[in-house]
């Protein structure tokens, strides 16, 4: 069965169900994937009926979902629009970016500073079709590496082609390390990222939190136990300490809709179990 997938250019391709044309993994349809599911509380396209199903039925126990990604994602366009403007980073290392929705990041990136340099990771095969795209980019990667690896993020020949780790980076992890298991050892992982950037660089973080809701939306996590990566819901104190050494810029770690808002939120808006916040690394 073909897969159709709408690329950045608007261009349509196709895609087996068992094949991926940019690369060699198999797309694994038996089992929900984050993205794919989060491209479908987005109202995204590219999405099978697994994905939908599952997230359905997290939309049963988390209402709020739809208003939450879109809330994590509007977040990610001020930090971004932050640490270009503000930060001067001219290159960004954006790790599970998941399924095109636009404005993305080089597109944010590029309206405040043209040239910027992105390279996208994630670890669904079918993210690798945005390369079609972005072929034709010299600033721009598309790489197929998985997060719990991050020493094959940091060494894969593509990023490198794109980013210069001895100068400035964004290394954005927005709405992913809650997808990391505590026996994967989450704060290993990201500290292994931030190792690798040089002073004046930037981590701009999103996280899921069960802080803010009474039944700490335990039904709501358990439907990602069929998915390809769990969803751990972690504490204020426990995102915090994803930042290490970095200093948080104001208004430090807060619920993304918080983060620097360009608008006031409804009165009757629902609260978002999402932390948010951007750090810089210091000299």
């Amino acid at each position: 069965m073909a897969h159709e997938l709408r690329t950045e250019s608007g261009r349509m391709t196709s895609l087996s169900s068992g094949e991926s044309a940019a690369h060699p993994d198999r797309i694994d349809t038996s089992r929900p994937h984050p993205a794919r599911m989060y491209d479908y509380f987005l109202g995204g396209k590219d999405n099978y009926e697994v994905d939908q199903r599952a997230a359905e039925q997290f939309m049963k126990s988390a209402p709020e979902v739809r208003e939450g990604v879109l809330a994590n994602r509007h977040f990610m366009h001020r930090a971004v629009r932050h640490v270009v403007a503000e930060g001067g980073v001219r290159q960004i290392l954006d790790v599970g970016t998941g399924l095109p929705t636009e404005p993305n990041v080089h597109q944010i990136a590029r309206s405040v500073a043209p040239g910027t340099r992105v390279a996208y990771v994630d670890n669904d095969p079918i993210v690798a079709t945005h390369s079609r795209a972005l072929a034709d980019d010299p600033d721009t990667a598309v790489v197929l590496a998985d997060l719990r690896d991050p020493r094959s993020i940091l060494e894969h020949p593509e990023v490198r082609a794109v980013i210069d780790f001895d100068r400035p980076v964004a290394l954005l992890l927005v709405a992913v390390v809650h997808f990391v298991a505590d026996a994967q050892d989450p704060a290993g992982i990201v500290a292994t990222l931030r190792d690798a950037l040089p002073a004046g660089s930037y981590l701009v973080l999103s996280h899921a939190t069960g802080d803010v809701h009474e039944d700490r939306r335990e039904d709501a996590a358990a439907v990602y136990n069929k998915a390809t990566a769990s969803l751990n819901l972690r504490s204020h104190a426990a995102v915090l300490d994803l930042f290490g050494d970095f200093s948080l810029v104001e208004p430090g770690l807060v619920r993304v809709t918080d983060w620097r808002p360009e608008e006031a939120r409804r009165p009757d808006a629902p609260p978002i179990g999402i932390y948010g916040g951007v750090a810089r690394k210091d000299a």
